[in-house]
C-alpha cells in the first residue's frame, strides 16, 4: 500500500466511488469541503474551488471570468487549456513573447491604448496569463516582474501551477513561494492535481468573492460531476504530507529530494551534450529532437533499453522543434537515473541529437 491507502480505503466505504452529480446537486461531500479549506489555507488565499479535470479547470472557469470587453493577455506557449478557454471565452485575446516581461509591457501599453475593438472603448478589464513552470519548455516564469507589470496597469494575473505547486518553493507552495511573491498579489492561482499530488482533477483559488462567483457560473462547477470523494480524500492526504500537517517529514524529505535529482539529472544531460530546456529546480526537463522524424525512433530504441519516454511533436509543438520531456520524480533513485542516462546517451548518439557532445 502507497503512503496514502490508509485514508482512502475508508472513504470507499464511507462516500462510495463516484458522487455521479454536480457539486451544485449533492455532489459536494465533507471531504470536497475539507479539502477546498485545506487547499486555500495551503496555497494563501481565502477560498478554493476544485474540478475534476485539470484541463476543464481552465476551459471552463477562463470563460466564466471573461466576456466581451475583456482583454486576455496569454503567453505565446502557454498550454492548449488557457488558449481553448481563452478562445471560449469571447474575450479579445492578445498574445505576448514568452516569458518576456518587458514584451508584456510593450503589448499591454499598445492594447490599452487601442481600446477594445472598433468602439475603442477602454477595456472592461484586463488578465494576464501565465504559468507557474511551462509545461513544454520546463521553464520557470519571472513571476515578480510579471506581478509588477500588471499592477502598474492595473490588470489582473492569472497563474496556471499545474508543473510548480508541490515542487517549487521550500515548503512545496509553488511559484509565489519559490518567487518570493505574496498570493495576495496574484488574482487567480489555478493548478492540478495529476502531478504533485498523484491523483487527478484541478482547483482554483482566488478570493472569496471570485471563488463564489465561479461556483455559480463555472460550466465545470455547475454542470460536471464532481472530483470523486475518494481522489479528493486522495488529495487531501497528500496535501497534508507535503504540508507537513501529518506529524512526519515525509514531505520536506520528499521536496528535496524531488529538487536534487531535477538538478542532477538536468546537469548530466548537459554534460551528455544534448540540447536541454528549462530552468534548474525545474522537475520538468525537455531534451530537443528537433526533426519528427527522431520522435519514433528515440521512444522506440528507449523502450528497447527498458526505459519509457514520453516524446512531443507536432502539433503540440512547432514543426521542426519536436522533443522529448522528462519529468522528474522524487521517488526516483540515483541508481534510476543512472541507468536512465547510460540508456539515454545511447539513444542520443543513435539519434544524432548530441550537438554540443563533451563525453
Amino acid at each position: 500500500m502507497n503512503t496514502c491507502s490508509k485514508e482512502v480505503f475508508p472513504a470507499v466505504q464511507q462516500f462510495a466511488l463516484a458522487s455521479t452529480v454536480p457539486p451544485m446537486e449533492f455532489g459536494t461531500t465533507s471531504v470536497h469541503v475539507a479539502l477546498e479549506k485545506a487547499l486555500a489555507k495551503f496555497i494563501g488565499k481565502e477560498s478554493a474551488i476544485v474540478y475534476n479535470m485539470g484541463y476543464a479547470t481552465n476551459v471552463t472557469s477562463i470563460p466564466a471570468l471573461t466576456d466581451k470587453g475583456t482583454l486576455i493577455l496569454s503567453d505565446a506557449l502557454n498550454h492548449t487549456s488557457i488558449v481553448n478557454g481563452a478562445r471560449a471565452s469571447g474575450a479579445s485575446v492578445g498574445v505576448f513573447k514568452h516569458n518576456d516581461p518587458q514584451h508584456l509591457e510593450k503589448v499591454l501599453r499598445a492594447k490599452i491604448v487601442e481600446g477594445q475593438p472598433r468602439t475603442h472603448r477602454p477595456w472592461k478589464k484586463i488578465i494576464v496569463m501565465i504559468e507557474g513552470i511551462y509545461s513544454m519548455e520546463g521553464e520557470i516564469v519571472r513571476l515578480r516582474e510579471m506581478v509588477d507589470i500588471t499592477k502598474k496597469y492595473k490588470a489582473y494575473i492569472y497563474v496556471d501551477e499545474a508543473h510548480s505547486i508541490g515542487a517549487l518553493g521550500n515548503t512545496g507552495r509553488g511559484i509565489c513561494e519559490y518567487s518570493g511573491v505574496d498570493p495576495s498579489e496574484i488574482d487567480i492561482l489555478m493548478g492540478t492535481f495529476s502531478k504533485s499530488f498523484g491523483a487527478m482533477g484541478g482547483y482554483i483559488a482566488a478570493s472569496e468573492e471570485i471563488i463564489s462567483f465561479i461556483r455559480n457560473s463555472s460550466a465545470g462547477a455547475v454542470y460536471a460531476t464532481s472530483l470523486s470523494p475518494v481522489v479528493a480524500q486522495q488529495i487531501l492526504t497528500a496535501l497534508n504530507i507535503i504540508a507537513g500537517l501529518d506529524g512526519t517529514d515525509i514531505g520536506r524529505k520528499k521536496l528535496d529530494s524531488l529538487r536534487a535529482n531535477s538538478n542532477y539529472f538536468r546537469q548530466k544531460l548537459i554534460d551528455m551534450g544534448v540540447i536541454t530546456l528549462g530552468d534548474f529546480n525545474s522537475p520538468v526537463i525537455p531534451v530537443m529532437l528537433y526533426h519528427m522524424s527522431k520522435v519514433g525512433e528515440f521512444s522506440r530504441e528507449c523502450l528497447k533499453r527498458n526505459l519509457a519516454v514520453v516524446t512531443v511533436g507536432f502539433p503540440a509543438t512547432p514543426l521542426l522543434l519536436a522533443r522529448v520531456r522528462f519529468c522528474v520524480s522524487a521517488a526516483h533513485t540515483r541508481e534510476d537515473i543512472d541507468a536512465a542516462l547510460v540508456a539515454l546517451k545511447e539513444v542520443s548518439d543513435l539519434c544524432n541529437i548530441r550537438f554540443e557532445k563533451k563525453a
